[in-house]
């Protein structure tokens, strides 16, 4: 039986060979569009059919029913500083770092956005730390919005969390909040608000945190590392569309952009030598979109995700990252040329019921010079397959429980009422077809005008029927708990979701009923369209803790609940 991992990382629909080199001008193609002339054009030739595409008939005129909100209004643009790239922080056991929220400006593909950014930086800075450190941070927030740092997929005391409402107040602007922060996992996070993500973390409030194994075998032989958070920002003529105010727009599909980013430019550049293997540490910081990258058609090598390495490394040629999710793969670039990283799926645009490829570049990787120095050990290296003993025998433990019956369940679903009825009509027969990922938006005029007032995005315990924030699930410390994810494909609009548990670690045991046989641990899980995932959490961190989709507007529509483990 074929390992789960590959499946889920090959989800995206084969499309046709992509040539092994490519130039920057490498355009997006895509087939069966009829679009109009006013699209705005995205990184990589792109055309993503935007706002001014045509709306259905009878919805001319019509707007969401939040008001709109930009970053920074009201502020002299002039007068603010421009943002800088990240810096890397190496972080000693002990230390205290200040992060700072501020109000930035970018520029990005020849226009000026204001936007925000951790100490003034795109992303914020890399926070580098070795397993078992214990660190401060001094949060301060000098945006225009409350706002918290939530430090991604960490197992840290419960009321440094910061989630509002749960662990802590929100901070304020002008006010400031002290994190002590405790890693003792290695691998990849990051850290990101948990107010308004859809507006925060969307406007540049995001970056990394890497940890480094005690252990010195963790990781194979590499030439270099290198950190890639993707992301995406809607972008309307020279303004970023605005956001809604009191509530998120975009509820249904989540907020697509048309501007693609890596480490917050539009386009990843970097050179290296003949023979040279790379780590890759990805970390999809979009709001929604679901990736399928891959290196024009050099084969990956998946070694380790979330919270740790995979039993058993294995060779991929894309990797599907939904929002939240990291992934760690080493690449080795045998010959000079120039090789595209790419984003290629297949999706549907629901407005016109047709199906088309679309191919982005994101970046470009130069490999030019003198074959790198040790080139046929790293070749060897790179070929070999390795098994994590260690993860192994500290699976041993779970392995009786790999069987049972579940102990909870959730259905993923939605309720939608007061959108206008030519656009609940429109949804209705639009999901006669349910494709498993939505990959970009397919109706991005009825997505645009539903809002949080109209969507509730909805987590349902089956077993009382509790919703959301009503749902009581309680745990002991070191209870190991078997979750069932049930993703609705009777829902009146489904969609792929991005589910992250904090404070705990779990293990996706099976998806749709097939058994995955290379397992990790992991704090984010992608739920497809009409897919079951069985997931084995172990309840090793006491408090109360959130679960949510990571799709930033479903989490705004309501999409969230906790639980407590004592």
């Amino acid at each position: 039986m074929k390992p789960i991992v590959p499946r889920l990382l090959l989800l995206a629909t084969t499309l046709a060979a992509i040539p092994h080199t490519a130039t920057p001008q490498d355009s997006t193609r895509a087939m069966g569009m009829n679009m109009s002339m006013d699209s705005v054009r995205g990184s990589g030739d792109m055309i993503i059919p935007m706002l001014r595409n045509p709306m259905l008939p009878g919805l001319r005129g019509v707007s969401p029913s939040v008001d709109p909100f930009l970053p920074g209004e009201g502020l002299d643009t002039a007068a603010l500083a421009w943002a800088t790239p990240r810096e890397i922080l190496h972080v000693a056991d002990g230390d205290t770092v200040a992060l700072e929220a501020r109000i930035v400006k970018r520029k990005i593909g020849g226009r000026v956005f204001v936007m925000y950014g951790f100490n003034g930086q795109y992303p914020g800075p890399l926070l580098r730390v070795a397993q078992h450190s214990r660190i401060v941070v001094r949060f301060t927030n000098a945006i225009d919005l409350p706002s918290t740092i939530h430090w991604h997929g960490l197992r840290l005391e419960n009321r440094f969390d910061g989630v509002p409402g749960v662990t802590q107040d929100p901070v304020a602007p002008g006010e400031t909040f002290v994190y002590e922060v405790v890693f003792p996992d290695p691998g990849l996070y990051w850290y990101h608000p948990h107010v308004r993500e859809d507006i925060q973390q969307d406007g540049g409030l995001y970056g990394n945190m890497m940890v480094d194994p005690e252990r010195d075998d963790y990781f194979g032989p590499a030439s270099r590392e290198e950190f890639l958070m993707v992301d995406d920002l809607l972008v309307d003529g020279d303004q970023l569309l605005p956001y809604g105010r009191d509530a998120a727009n975009f509820t249904i599909m989540g907020r697509f952009g048309n501007v693609m980013l890596v480490n917050g430019e539009e386009r990843y550049e970097a050179v290296f030598r003949p023979g040279e293997v790379v780590r890759f540490f990805v970390t999809n910081v979009s709001n929604t979109r679901t990736y399928n990258l891959s290196f024009a058609g050099h084969d990956m090598k998946l070694v380790a995700t979330d919270l740790s390495r995979f039993q058993r490394e294995m060779m991929v040629e894309s990797l599907v990252i939904s929002p939240a999710e990291r992934y760690v793969v080493e690449v080795r670039f045998p010959e000079a040329g120039t090789f595209a990283v790419l984003n290629q799926v297949q999706v549907v645009d629901h407005m016109r019921g047709v199906f088309y490829a679309a191919v982005d570049t994101l970046g470009t990787v130069t490999v030019t010079g003198a074959v790198t120095d040790n080139a046929m050990n790293l070749s060897q290296s790179h070929a070999t397959l390795r098994t994590d003993t260690v993860l192994d025998n500290e699976l041993d433990r779970f392995r009786p429980l790999f069987v049972r019956e579940p102990d909870k369940e959730l259905l993923l679903t939605v309720d939608i009422e007061g959108l206008p009825i030519l656009v609940q009509q429109f949804i209705s027969i639009d999901t006669i077809y349910r494709p498993p990922v939505e990959w970009t938006d397919g109706m991005p005029n009825m997505n645009w005008l539903s809002t949080s007032n109209e969507v509730r995005w909805i987590l349902r315990d089956e077993a009382t029927g509790a919703e959301n924030a009503d749902i009581d699930w309680r745990f002991r410390l070191g209870d190991v708990v078997r979750i069932r994810l049930r993703n609705d494909a009777e829902a009146f609009h489904p969609m792929h979701h991005p589910i992250h548990l904090h404070g705990q670690r779990f293990l996706v045991l099976s998806r749709d009923g097939v058994e995955n046989r290379n397992l990790a641990w992991k704090d984010t899980v992608l739920v497809p369209v009409g897919s079951t995932v069985e997931l084995l959490m172990e309840a090793s961190n006491p408090g109360e803790w959130m679960v949510h989709c990571h799709i930033a507007e479903h989490l705004d529509a309501g999409m969230m609940g906790s639980f407590v483990v004592r």
